[in-house]
């Protein structure tokens, strides 16, 4: 079991939660999580312990959010086709070319890099690493998602 696998099932991600995830509404909510997690972290400078509060808050909500939206039988949308891609390759990594698992694992790798950026900034009370950094995760993040929609349109090309 890897990262990926690990991830899916930490989050309960059955097929009713990855029809549901599939929902632009929760796509776009989740990347809407991202300033206010870091409004949440950088809040301890202003009320202290608190900040566990709002951080708390952010995670339940990346939690619940995958079964938050109505399902999305038909992936009709950019972000539906990405996460229907996504949970296809959770579930066979063959199904992605060699040459498009170097793209991901670049966008992983940035990803990562952006995170850590994040982190820095967050640490350090630093804007400049903290909006790099979220620019870096939210370019790779969409790309990945626009891959994982060209792998779910592959996939049901070769189905039919």
């Amino acid at each position: 079991m890897d990262v990926a696998d690990r991830v899916a099932k930490t989050f309960g991600m059955t097929d009713e939660a990855w029809q549901r995830h599939a929902n632009p509404w929760s796509v776009w909510t989740r990347f809407a999580a991202i300033p206010l997690m870091l409004l949440a972290v950088w809040s301890r400078t202003w009320i202290g312990w608190w900040s566990l509060l709002p951080i708390g808050a952010v995670f339940a909500w990346l939690f619940v959010n995958p079964r938050a939206f109505p399902p999305v039988r038909e992936p009709r949308s950019w972000a539906a086709r990405g996460i229907y891609g996504e949970r296809a390759w959770v579930q066979n990594r063959d199904l992605v070319p060699p040459d498009h698992r170097k793209v991901l694992r670049l966008l992983v790798t940035l990803g990562v890099i952006g995170f850590g950026m994040i982190l820095w900034g967050l640490i350090a009370l630093e804007v400049w690493p903290i909006v790099f950094g979220t620019t870096v995760v939210v370019v790779a993040q969409l790309w990945r998602i626009d891959r994982f929609g060209w792998l779910w349109e592959r996939h049901q090309a070769h189905r039919s």
